[in-house]
């Protein structure tokens, strides 16, 4: 099965002009799941072939055990690399293809997972790019869309979810029911769903939507919990979407389902799964409610970005991901509470793709893909949050009105269909009235970042814009604020539009005590401020008066830590000065957030404790105020490095949470208490504290310590994918530096498998238990020579090269 073929674009198109797959019945059979892992199916798939008397295959990563053609059988012979040849098509066809998929352990494709806590059995499919052909054989590529009709055959006590949602359900039998779905809309090959298990369930009627939300048995308390705010979140969303778009959703029934050993979510047509980290064991902070809802406005942007109107092929991924990302911001500021979200996405996700576009890695937002290999490597920071940054600045460029406008136009023109990049843009230039050929292709189809630098030529002042690799820049809509300064603080005194086309763009401004270049944050580039108002930026940041304003400034010097134009300290000084200053909710946690990883990853070994002390001392300060004192003590947790700070973090670690991050500060320590990490898994309500004692454990700079968790890490893969950057987090200490060395000759010997268990496990191995520490430039190098070599997935490879470049920026700057 490891050696399936992946599907060319050229194969893909040469399918999609032979044949139009009118349906797919697809009946399931999860009885064999309860006390196994055998994921049975048959698939039935009616179809049309335009050239009667042609071949082609079909795909099915899974034993065939039984398939026909139009009635005829089909030999074993046929199958060969995931797939089934089919000879001597008619004009209309059906084929039916029972399978079994004995491999479900590994997140990929089809998944059972059993609750520790009580031993319960939940199943999951999830099929992004093409793992489809893992749980049942189709036609996996997006532009063969057909409805599909799905039956599930499952134990009597489990309860069973699908796209379409008001199944009809049988009298049990033999222990089992059946539950049959409905016909869902034409649908592409990776958005069809099975969840099942005995799920806690909720429900709410909400205007003209049926609302669910599911979880284990074990975490309903929890979900209990947030219930209410999960509800009212997806109503606003189903409203704004349906509003905006000129489009509702068209089912009345919309289902989330929170899944164990699941990774992210997955924009299942009306059944969103989910990881069920986001069904939170303590009352979650601002920064987690704000991220859990932009998820979940993510998830519900594919409905129409992605389920609805889909891409033709994987090039256009960012029709999918980018909307969705852009989307989810969007909605979240208008219709939710969470106003301030676009500032987060500034601290966090846009800092992420800034740093990505400067990997060799980087890539065009929308780049040629050969095969759904290659397909697979660009779910990333370029797709994600760089598309939305970029569709950001194309908002500001056309108008929102505008570009709302040709949204709705693309939806009219091309819903339940597939679409490309060209027709979105034919929409858009139709209704904005501008030619957007040349912003499509900078923007779109070149990779890199622009640098917009403000300097002064005698009393004027000029803003100079050059391309990635010193090419002409793109064209950018974008605000420069002048701030006066008086005593302690800035106040705006305007802020001046600007729409730079070419290198170098005169301004007539008044002068400032500051310029903020990108005042508001509107597009996507590099900037630099005048060298003389860096140590302005670096020590005043938090006096500025808005909180994008502030997250501007600090992320100007962030940007210019990872460049080696500022050192870590002043880093430090910045952020932590802004945080004694913020007042926004939203900006406080991904502030010590981005401080932390200043302290930790980028600061030399002769100042590390000194900056996490400073951190530290900053957050018993914020912690003063009831409002942040969960965020503060949480950071506290990471940083706490003086006896005193020790002393007040054991005082303050009431909670379960609190408990286990001083245990596992402790642990970095060499300070743990073994005795206290088993009583508190003993005590603890969370069904999933034996990850945290794991966690803890392999916090300990100790070398048993590290190979025990090594082991179960990576080897034995015991903590669920969602948790794994958590887990790579505890295991690679800066403080540890010395014992952890080996491990990156672990780490090395591990890249040519990580990519076993599918796309999920690829990815949060090869990022989440990177080696950051304990190495130098020399493991840089073999790094990179182990990324290139043959038989690596190409998701590895890009993965393991991008932080490659982000360990040389570190070193350079631990070297000082």
């Amino acid at each position: 099965m490891a050696g399936a073929a992946s599907l060319t674009q050229d194969e893909a198109r040469e399918r999609a002009a032979l044949l139009t797959v009118e349906r797919y019945d697809i009946a399931v059979d999860l009885t064999g799941m309860l006390a196994g892992g055998e994921f049975r199916a048959t698939s039935t798939i009616t179809f049309r072939c335009l050239t009667p008397g042609a071949g082609t295959f079909v795909d099915c990563v899974a034993e065939v055990e039984e398939a026909t053609l139009n009635g005829e059988p089909i030999g074993p012979d046929t199958v060969r690399d995931g797939r089934i040849a089919l000879t001597g098509l008619t004009e209309r066809n059906t084929l039916v293809v029972t399978s079994v998929q004995r491999q479900t352990d590994r997140g990929s494709g089809v998944h059972r997972a059993v609750d520790p806590s009580d031993g319960m059995v939940y199943v999951w499919t999830t099929f992004e790019p093409d793992d489809a052909r893992r749980a049942w054989a189709c036609f996996d590529q997006p532009d063969l869309k057909a409805p599909f009709a799905i039956t599930v055959t499952a134990p009597v006590d489990w309860t069973v979810l699908s796209n379409s949602g008001d199944p009809t359900v049988s009298e049990p039998s033999d222990g089992a029911r059946t539950w049959a779905f409905p016909d869902t809309p034409p649908m592409s090959t990776y958005i069809p769903v099975v969840n099942a298990g005995p799920l806690h369930e909720l429900r709410s009627q909400r205007g003209a939507y049926d609302l669910g939300l599911y979880a284990r048995a074990s975490l309903a308390s929890m979900l209990d919990r947030d219930a209410e705010e999960l509800f009212a979140i997806t109503a606003a969303g189903l409203a704004f979407y349906g509003e905006r778009f000129a489009l509702p959703f068209p089912q009345r029934r919309y289902d989330q389902v929170f899944m164990p050993e699941f990774g992210g979510a997955m924009e299942n047509y009306g059944c969103v799964t989910w990881s069920d980290v986001f069904v939170y064991r303590e009352p979650p902070t601002f920064v987690e409610r704000q991220l859990r809802a932009q998820v979940l406005l993510h998830e519900m942007a594919h409905m129409w970005f992605g389920d609805m109107v889909t891409m033709r092929w994987w090039d256009d991924l960012w029709l999918n991901e980018s909307f969705a990302d852009w989307a989810c911001a969007w909605s979240a500021a208008n219709a939710t509470e969470f106003t301030g979200i676009w500032t987060t996405f500034l601290a966090n996700d846009k800092q992420s793709a800034y740093l990505a576009d400067k990997a060799p890695t980087t890539h065009p937002i929308r780049q040629p893909i050969a095969d759904t290999d290659a397909a697979a490597a660009t779910f990333d920071a370029i797709t994600y949050p760089k598309g939305a940054s970029v569709l950001k600045q194309l908002v500001a460029y056309v108008g929102e009105d505008r570009f709302v406008e040709g949204l709705r136009a693309y939806f009219r023109r091309h819903v339940w269909g597939n679409a490309t990049l060209e027709d979105l843009f034919a929409e858009l230039e139709g209704v904005s009235g501008r030619d957007l050929a040349s912003w499509r292709k900078t923007w779109l189809e070149t990779s890199g970042t622009d640098r917009l630098t403000l300097e002064r030529h005698g009393d004027n002042l000029a803003l100079r814009a050059v391309g990635p690799a010193g090419a002409e820049p793109r064209p950018h809509v974008l605000r420069i604020g002048l701030y006066d300064g008086r005593e302690d603080t800035f106040t705006l005194r305007a802020s001046a539009p600007v729409e730079v086309r070419a290198e170098f763009t005169p301004l007539s401004l008044d002068e400032a005590d500051l310029v903020l270049l990108n005042d508001g944050d509107l597009t996507f580039a590099s900037v630099r401020p005048e060298p003389s108002t860096l140590r302005t930026l670096v020590d005043r940041a938090g006096q500025l008066p808005t909180a994008t304003a502030r997250m501007l400034a600090v992320t100007t010097v962030w940007d210019m830590l990872t460049t080696g134009e500022v050192a870590t300290e002043d880093f430090v000084r910045c952020a932590t000065g802004a945080l004694l200053r913020e007042s926004t909710d939203a900006v406080v946690e991904p502030l010590l957030t981005l401080a932390v990883r200043a302290g930790e990853y980028w600061s030399p070994d002769s100042t590390r404790n000194e900056l996490l002390a400073s951190i530290a001392d900053t957050c018993l300060a914020l912690a003063t105020d009831p409002a942040r004192e969960q965020v503060a003590l949480r950071t506290l947790a990471r940083t706490a490095t003086t006896p005193q700070q020790l002393s007040q973090l054991a005082e303050r670690a009431t909670t379960p949470d609190l408990r286990w991050r001083r245990l596992s500060r402790l642990a970095e320590l060499g300070q743990v208490d073994p005795a206290e990490v088993d009583a508190l898994e003993r005590e603890d309500p969370n069904p999933d504290a034996w990850i945290k004692a794991v966690l803890v454990r392999a916090a300990q700079p100790t070398p048993e310590a590290k190979r025990a968790a090594w082991e179960a890490l990576v080897e034995q893969r015991r903590v669920p994918a969602g948790m794994m950057r958590e887990a790579g987090r505890a295991f690679w200490r800066p403080s540890a530096g010395d014992v952890l060395r080996p491990f990156a000759d672990a780490y090395i010997a591990a890249v040519p498998s990580m990519h076993e268990g599918g796309m999920l496990w690829a990815l949060v191995l090869s990022s989440g238990m990177f080696p950051a520490v304990g190495v130098d430039g020399s493991v840089a190098d073999r790094l990179e020579e182990t990324a290139d070599r043959e038989g690596v997935s190409a998701l590895v490879s890009k993965s393991v090269r991008e932080r490659v470049d982000e360990l040389r920026r570190m070193l350079r700057a631990r070297r000082g």
